[in-house]
């Protein structure tokens, strides 16, 4: 069922291949399953299965231990590839991890993706994990060699 926030949420989303959104994904009751090792690497290996390449291009990303950041370049639908990334990730781990829907803002075409990418790896630096990212295993930017 659908609660009335649900619908506000999904007001005025749309699905623009080539454009770049920041998606930000919440666990279940916030939960930190991404605490456990095992449970954040598979969360960082979904983001380059073949299924989900298909939709989008990951440009970034950072598992924290209750939600994760995303930036993508859209190539297909948007709610697609995240019910690809969000059930993946749940088949792997055999649990229902995720919160229902999702949180996603478009970028204008004003804004340098980098500059985006580098507030979402730094999360954890924010949120007093670690000191240094180099410390935080649980991100990436294609942007490295």
């Amino acid at each position: 069922m659908t609660t009335p926030g649900m619908r506000a949420l999904r007001a005025g989303r749309r699905s623009i291949p080539g454009h770049y959104y920041h998606i930000t994904l919440v666990t279940r009751r916030r939960y930190p399953f991404f605490e456990d090792f095992r449970t954040a690497c598979k969360a960082c290996r979904t983001f380059s299965i073949s299924t989900l390449d298909a939709q989008c291009e990951t440009q970034s990303f950072v598992v924290m231990p209750d939600h994760v950041h995303w930036l993508l370049q859209l190539k297909g639908d948007l709610a697609h590839a995240i019910r690809i990334y969000k059930s993946h990730v749940s088949m792997s781990v055999g649990l229902r991890v995720w919160d229902t829907g999702y949180y996603d803002r478009a970028l204008r075409s004003d804004e340098d993706i980098r500059t985006v990418a580098r507030y979402i790896v730094a999360n954890p630096l924010r949120a007093g994990l670690v000191e240094n990212i180099g410390e935080y295993p649980y991100w990436d930017a294609i942007w490295l060699d």
